[in-house]
């Protein structure tokens, strides 16, 4: 977690990065509107990024350009750019008699690199990277030889990043597992499941503490998302002006253990509600998650609501007639028409406007989670990237595309950065994340099983099941 709080003053109601006093408009490169940063040229660019006596980047324009920066140019040979402006400036200061001036410059230096191994400690995971830090780090000790501050402050800042860089590592090596969904389900056909077979019921039969599990669960997974992963987004797609720039480096880990979690809470809830074997069983179980996903929607956790309501959308689910019959669903119809996918899901974004407004106005952590919809997050972020060019037609980098993808990544760093209000229930977290799941063939077993097919497609599908699985045996 950064130690620096850069993310509270970030993307106001105007872009940031404006043009200092000191430092004037230049006519073409970088352009600005009203103030405010637009476009401009990688050099132009990484020129802004550098402190000098009189300036130091709004930190929404470091933020920004950071974030943005891998799509056109490798970390390491930005650090080396940046570099090679601190050496002409320290060069500049010291023909200079001014010995404050150059430690000025040095600290800001620093507090540069400070923000930016902190907000991003994985551009310095390659060799590369570090051997470019610890050179600028060297030349700005220079500058305060005397009484070793600014050496002292370098140190901290490295060994801070090696755990930052270490603590990821970690994750990695021991990040989720894919659960497979069991896919042998041939006893099925001679003998139901045993009644008494533990369910997420006799687990946990309180709608409201399990939501809660629910998105402490959420919480857990979404902290370990960072700016840069989802940055892949953008740069996995293009050429990168032709630089290999992040795909051999960062990988897409986090991001695909996050959608799998979704993806396994959906035929969680599929195979909960399939293979209850009493109609009247099944019924309670439906209505349970419809309650579960009432109490997601209401804490805020968008993702495990979406991901409820996609298990029991699911076919062999929605074709339990006789079930959905005896169900009440008033409630069900309600959290659907929040999750309505037209007019680009407009119910939901409204809904997910008033979370993010409670939040910025909560006095608890239980007031201020917002756990969005995470596919339809990465979609939005996809659909900017592919409606506005990376670069004008003159050259410049299309500067304002990446102040709004900027913009909807900060908001969701905001989010993910909420402390859990909720106490962890080992019990049901552990059925949660273990508990066995039926592949899709295995659900539509269970629920022929359950209630038998009732139109020609449906037995003509239940024949071949039969077959297949009987032929497997």
């Amino acid at each position: 977690m950064p130690q620096t709080p850069i993310f509270s003053s970030m993307l106001g109601s105007s872009c940031s990065g404006q043009v200092q006093p000191d430092m004037g408009e230049r006519c073409v490169d970088p352009v600005y509107q009203d103030g405010n940063l637009v476009s401009g040229s990688l050099e132009a660019l990484i020129e802004r990024l550098v402190p000098t006596m009189d300036y130091y980047p709004d930190r929404t324009y470091i933020f920004t350009f950071l974030l943005s920066s891998r799509v056109f140019i490798h970390p390491h040979e930005l650090l080396a750019k940046v570099g090679q402006i601190c050496i002409k400036q320290k060069q500049q200061l010291e023909t200079g008699t001014e010995a404050e001036k150059l430690k000025s410059f040095a600290a800001k230096i620093i507090q540069l690199l400070k923000e930016w191994t902190e907000t991003f400690p994985y551009d310095f995971q390659d060799e590369k990277s570090m051997k470019e830090l610890k050179e600028i780090a060297h030349r700005i000790t220079q500058c305060d030889e005397e009484n070793g501050t600014v050496k002292k402050i370098i140190s901290q800042m490295t060994q801070n990043l090696l755990m930052a860089l270490s603590a990821r590592s970690q994750y990695q090596e021991i990040r989720e597992k894919f659960r497979q969904p069991v896919t042998d389900k041939g006893t099925i056909l001679k003998t139901k499941p045993q009644s008494t077979q533990k369910d997420i019921l006799s687990v946990c039969c309180d709608p409201l503490i399990l939501a809660q599990q629910l998105t402490y669960i959420e919480l857990e997974r979404v902290s370990n998302i960072y700016p840069e992963d989802l940055m892949q987004i953008v740069s996995h797609m293009d050429s990168l002006d032709n630089h290999k720039c992040r795909g051999d480096v960062t990988k897409t880990y986090n991001l695909e253990a996050y959608d799998n979690w979704f993806n396994c809470l959906s035929m969680l809830v599929a195979t909960e509600i399939c293979r209850v074997v009493k109609k009247k069983q099944r019924t309670r179980m439906v209505e349970f998650f419809i309650d579960v996903a009432r109490e997601c929607f209401n804490i805020g956790n968008f993702n495990s609501m979406m991901a409820i309501i996609s298990g029991m959308n699911l076919s062999p689910v929605a074709r339990l007639k006789k079930t959905w019959s005896k169900v009440k669903t008033a409630k069900f119809d309600v959290l659907e028409h929040h999750m309505d996918p037209s007019s680009n899901f407009c119910n939901y974004r409204t809904a997910l406007q008033g979370a993010a407004q409670r939040s910025q106005t909560a006095n608890s952590n239980r007031e201020k989670i917002v756990i969005p919809v995470f596919n339809l997050f990465i979609k939005d972020i996809y659909f900017l990237h592919k409606i506005h060019t990376n670069r004008l037609p003159n050259g410049q980098i299309n500067f304002k595309k990446f102040w709004e993808i900027s913009r909807q990544i900060h908001d969701f760093l905001t989010w993910k950065q909420v402390e859990c209000p909720f106490e962890k229930d080992k019990k049901i977290q552990s059925y949660l994340l273990t508990a066995p799941i039926y592949s899709e063939e295995a659900l539509f077993i269970a629920s022929f099983e359950s209630e038998g097919p009732e139109n020609h497609m449906e037995k003509d599908s239940w024949k071949t099941l039969r077959t297949t699985l009987l032929n497997r045996a």
